[in-house]
């Protein structure tokens, strides 16, 4: 940088010092604009990132025919409800293929205190996967093995306080109401899994005969009048599920995936259908694609509004600066340089904004992130890629493109000052 540059540098700092309060606000709005861009583009990439990454491994979702979204969500995400249940003799079916390697069967429609209750069999914890390939560990205790043993995801046991050898009650549906709670059959935690970034960590399992169990006199989402089986009395029944609410189906080979899929689809015993995870996948960010970029779009429309702000903010003051780029003219001072000054003004304040936006953004995600974790099941990464390059580009770029026309107001009135005779 030569003496000209430094000087005009060093001119433009102590001028922006100058009037400091006001330019304040401005960059502390470039500020806030920037740490919600980074942020709203963060979050976007670690929530597609832990969705794509909640099941891997698993070949094909197999459940009563609906919208392969829809399966995809109840299924893996525990959103939602199913339409109908497929029967148990429909997944041992599946099972026997000689194309399929492993099955897990899936069955939902219990809660406790809001958390999703998955009835399910050891295979899950043999089989299921996350993230690359990653399997599920026991943090504490062991995987259950009785009709009335439970294993808790990481979140569930941490926000409710559980600890192994404590006993709970499962809950009917949503369990809003009282009078669906399975207060009459208690289960053991025996177990707590490691956390894993996903909606495991949020669903309460138990095996599907303790599923079995709880319903035995129940009937319709309904207890069944003047009847009552007891813990002691479930024991003793043939508790072989009857249904099951989804099937997560692992392959021999990849290559038989599109033949099982339409075996599934063509099942004549009862309406059924496989979906590819990925597949799913890529038709829910579709779906909500929309949304995404209408974030994004009220993001940039907030920088666009701190950096018109920014404008006014020169502009308004160049008025009472014109004895300041008269005294510059009267030194010396091209037209060329006023113009040059100004727009290096405009990109410093840009650039302190920008700087003060990236710091927030540093310390929201380093401070609040563990928080987020918790309370939302959001796991927001530290890191900084071209994504995050190209937005603090963008705004260091539209400040200085926004100081063109205060820069071009400053030009043409050290012009016309400097061509004005003395009075």
């Amino acid at each position: 940088m030569n003496t000209g540059a430094l000087s005009l540098f060093a001119l433009a700092c102590k001028s922006a010092w100058s009037r400091r309060f006001g330019l304040t606000i401005v960059a502390l709005s470039v500020a806030l604009s920037t740490f919600l861009l980074l942020g709203l583009e963060r979050l976007r990439q670690d929530v597609r990132q832990q969705f794509s990454q909640s099941v891997s491994g698993t070949d094909l979702i197999v459940g009563a025919r609906t919208g392969s979204v829809q399966l995809l969500l109840y299924s893996v995400f525990r959103i939602g409800n199913a339409t109908q249940n497929i029967r148990w003799s429909s997944a041992q079916a599946i099972a026997s293929d000689p194309s399929v390697a492993w099955t897990i069967p899936i069955s939902l429609g219990d809660s406790h205190r809001g958390f999703p209750v998955v009835g399910t069999t050891q295979a899950y914890f043999a089989h299921f996967r996350y993230g690359e390939r990653q399997g599920l560990v026991l943090d504490q205790g062991r995987a259950f093995t009785g009709v009335f043993d439970t294993v808790l995801g990481a979140e569930v046991a941490e926000r409710l306080g559980y600890r192994l050898g404590q006993r709970i009650t499962l809950s009917h549906g949503s369990g809003e109401f009282s009078a669906n709670e399975h207060d009459d059959k208690p289960f053991e935690v025996v177990g707590i899994l490691a956390r894993t970034g996903t909606p495991v960590d949020r669903s309460v399992h138990i095996g599907l005969d303790g599923m079995e169990a709880i319903h035995l006199d129940w009937v319709a989402g309904a207890r069944i009048s003047g009847l009552s089986v007891t813990a002691g009395q479930a024991l003793q029944q043939d508790l072989t599920p009857r249904s099951v609410t989804a099937l997560l189906v692992g392959l021999k080979s990849r290559a038989a995936v599109f033949g099982l899929q339409r075996s599934v689809g063509q099942y004549a015993s009862e309406p059924l259908m496989a979906v590819l995870p990925g597949v799913a996948l890529d038709e829910l960010w579709q779906a909500v694609g929309l949304s995404e970029r209408v974030l994004m779009l009220m993001s940039a429309l907030v920088a666009a509004v701190s950096l018109t702000g920014l404008v006014a903010v020169v502009i308004t003051g160049l008025e009472q600066r014109r004895r300041e780029l008269a005294v510059l003219r009267a030194v010396g001072a091209s037209p060329q340089r006023v113009f040059a000054l100004l727009v290096l003004e405009g990109g410093l304040l840009t650039s302190i904004g920008a700087f003060l936006g990236i710091l927030l953004w540093i310390l929201v995600i380093v401070v609040l992130g563990p928080w987020l974790q918790w309370a939302f099941g959001l796991e927001l990464r530290l890191s900084w890629g071209w994504p995050e390059t190209a937005l603090a580009g963008a705004i260091f770029c539209a400040g200085c493109l926004a100081s063109v026309l205060p820069g071009w107001r400053a030009y043409r009135l050290s012009l016309l000052d400097g061509l004005q005779p003395p009075t």
